[in-house]
């Protein structure tokens, strides 16, 4: 019979480090940022050099995302839709992509035919700032430039319920 010791040994170790990580994840509807001022940054790419604070006034629609992230790719006919949609009312989206390789990232715009300001920031200085460590992760940011919601994940961003917080916005 073999000796069960290191496998109980190793699962009593990983249920530990579990309970220690799980803290650190969102598991929140309202994060801790939600309410207060988005913290403002400025990527400059080989195309553009964009600033948060420039877009004060309007709403933003803050996305964090990658070309080789298969939730972003799914979300990106939707957020186009939105912001030919939305664009009328104010509403932004600006896309900091986190793609290391440049004429990959050139060439999924142009084929996609991307209607949003993107801008390429590999070093993830922006993304950073916001703790964002899975993608797509979204964050609402009103006029006044306060943080309103953040999203993980794939959003329909042509669903009832957004398009109504947008609007009341």
């Amino acid at each position: 019979m073999l000796d069960d010791q290191p496998v109980r040994s190793f699962l009593f170790s990983s249920s530990l480090l579990l309970l220690f990580l799980l803290p650190g994840c969102y598991s929140s509807s309202r994060p801790s940022r939600i309410g207060t001022v988005a913290p403002d940054f400025t990527v400059q790419d080989s195309d553009r050099k964009v600033t948060l604070s420039q877009f004060r006034g309007n709403i933003v629609v803050l996305n964090f995302w990658a070309t080789w992230c298969p939730p972003c790719v799914e979300e990106l006919p939707s957020l186009m839709s939105m912001q030919t949609r939305m664009k009328a009312k104010g509403v932004i989206v600006l896309g900091v992509s986190i793609d290391v390789d440049s004429d990959f990232y050139h060439r999924f715009l142009k084929e996609r035919d991307v209607n949003f300001l993107t801008v390429r920031d590999p070093e993830q200085k922006s993304s950073a700032l916001y703790g964002t460590f899975g993608w797509p992760e979204t964050y609402i940011i009103d006029r006044q430039g306060v943080l309103r919601r953040k999203l993980i994940g794939p959003v329909d961003w042509n669903s009832p319920e957004i398009t109504g917080f947008l609007s009341t916005l």
